[in-house]
């Protein structure tokens, strides 16, 4: 049986318990600078107290006892201490270039341990923790300087591909990408595992754990919950969560509305209190246990533990109150087709508006402005244009650096940057830098069969890898189809396709490249379920 079946097959019985902590564990041992050099760095020119995840190369043996003790308090999944184990994290303290063999060893010593403690009925398994790093793709810290960034896309992707890579090779059985402050870091965490494990040909569950930055559910970096959930769902994670920001009580809310919108799994490990003024959390084991009570009675998670200032103890009382609970139960949620920007946008039938047609002159006017490198005033006039109704802004530009140059002032503004966005651009490689740009899940082509069906598939496959639907124009290999005949022809091809290969049909929007053909626009509707029309 798969990791994957295993786990699927306690989901279905129980709720699994998450360990808590290592950082608070590891703060007891009270370690000082010559413990955390070990033998291996003695004249390291940085100081490294508090690098936790370099405990996995000079001090493996306290990592290794820390995970022996929440096993024994009844954890099923194990994070590996590698939180801050990307490159991006680890230059802070001058170990870069040690990304791949911290993340490496770290795996190996919680495998090992998992492996001790598993047994006939209850496996124990191991979740390889890639966390946020301290910089946001979608931040901007200099507000007079949109084009300043204090990370890019590639550098995350690439720092990401790394860290998965050494959990994997070390023995991780899941990967989980927590504590997002900025989903556009996270979808290329995301980005970074699924080109990883399409290399290597296999099949690891993705945990997804996000941090909410206030009371209203939003990220730091600007999302809503349900713009977050919309951005992340073309990786299938097999859970998705809150973790860390607030208490229990606090968090709450935030659960159940992933619960409510949720079709997988849904987990939650919340802190222990809140920081008291010393930056210590006062919840002991049984009160954290009663705050999580509430959690479990509604049916809210299948996957439970701990987060800053959790312990083994706070472990080992949620453990003993979830054996009485029954998991949450997974319904079948109606299929629909949604995008985000910072808020999420539902498509309540299968028409979508691309052509911004409603705002005929503001368009023009946005038009105009691109052409001209007006990009400041590009991005007024898309405020407007989204403050009159414009649901989904269709950016139509064939150049790289007037894209960036665009997205700097556009995605700045939180009133701009709340709607998808179209990247339009018969350029891939236009697509792509839009696409790295994008924290929501946006739209993206148009692409169409001209140039060979190995073409169109790799086209529309790097779209989906991106988090975007792909805009289909109704062209092949002898030209754009005309006739009702020709036009349905293509959507047939194309949609019988991108089916046999995979393709979900919630992320392709035929765009039938007429103002109105009713009669193409209803074949279809009649002939491929669940395809999005653009109009």
């Amino acid at each position: 049986m798969s990791i994957r079946d295993q786990l699927n097959s306690i989901a279905e019985k129980r709720i699994i318990i998450l360990d808590g902590a290592m950082g608070s564990v590891i703060q007891v041992l009270n370690l000082d600078e010559k413990s955390y050099r070990g033998n291996l760095f003695p004249n390291h020119p940085v100081p490294l107290d508090g690098c936790n995840d370099l405990l996995c190369l000079t001090r493996p043996g306290a990592i290794g006892a820390i995970h022996d003790t929440y096993l024994e308090a009844g954890a099923d999944i194990i994070e590996t201490c590698s939180f801050n184990s990307t490159s991006i994290s680890l230059s802070d303290y001058g170990l870069g270039y040690l990304s791949y063999e911290i993340s490496e060893a770290s795996a190996k010593i919680a495998r090992n341990s998992a492996d001790k403690f598993s047994v006939h009925g209850k496996p124990r398994f191991v979740a390889g923790s890639l966390g946020p790093t301290a910089k946001g793709a979608s931040l901007y810290p200099d507000i007079n300087n949109p084009s300043k960034r204090s990370i890019c896309w590639d550098d995350l992707e690439a720092a990401y591909y790394d860290s998965a890579r050494g959990l994997l090779d070390g023995g991780a059985d899941i990967l989980l990408v927590e504590t997002i402050f900025d989903t556009l870091n996270a979808k290329a965490a995301l980005f970074a595992i699924s080109r990883l494990l399409e290399e290597r040909q296999i099949d690891v569950p993705i945990m997804i754990s996000a941090s909410i930055s206030n009371e209203s559910g939003r990220l730091l970096a600007g999302q809503n919950l349900e713009a977050l959930f919309i951005s992340v769902m073309h990786i299938k994670p097999w859970s998705i969560g809150l973790n860390c920001s607030y208490h229990a009580p606090k968090l709450m809310p935030h659960v159940r509305l992933l619960s409510e919108i949720s079709s997988g799994l849904v987990s939650a490990y919340p802190n222990a209190g809140l920081p008291n003024k010393y930056g210590r959390y006062d919840d002991m084991p049984d009160i954290m246990a009663a705050n999580i009570q509430p959690y479990l009675e509604e049916g809210l998670v299948n996957i439970i533990g701990g987060c800053c200032g959790s312990t083994p103890a706070h472990i080992a009382a949620i453990a003993e109150i979830a054996r009485n609970c029954p998991p949450r139960k997974i319904t079948g949620i109606q299929r629909r087709s949604f995008f985000s920007g910072l808020e999420a946008l539902y498509i309540e039938n299968n028409t979508i508006n691309i052509k911004n047609a409603e705002n005929s002159a503001e368009r023009e006017e946005f038009l105009k402005s691109l052409a001209d490198g007006e990009y400041e005033d590009a991005a007024d006039t898309a405020r407007d244009m989204i403050e009159n109704g414009c649901k989904i802004l269709n950016v139509e530009i064939d150049d790289e650096k007037a894209l960036n140059a665009f997205l700097d002032y556009a995605l700045m503004n939180p009133y701009i940057a709340k709607a998808p966005f179209m990247i339009n651009s018969l350029k891939m490689t236009v697509l792509k830098t839009g696409l790295k740009r994008l924290q929501g899940r946006g739209l993206a082509g148009p692409v169409n069969l001209k140039d060979g069906e190995d073409e169109f598939l790799y086209k529309a496959q790097t779209i989906r890898r991106y988090g975007a639907a792909a805009v289909i124009t109704l062209v092949d290999e002898q030209g754009q189809g005309e006739t009702f005949e020709r036009k349905t022809e293509i959507a047939r091809r194309v949609y019988e396709l991108l089916k046999k290969n995979g393709y979900p049909p919630e992320n392709i929007v035929i765009d039938p490249l007429a103002e109105k053909d009713d009669s193409v626009c209803s074949w279809i509707r009649d002939n491929c379920p669940d395809v999005l029309i653009a109009i």
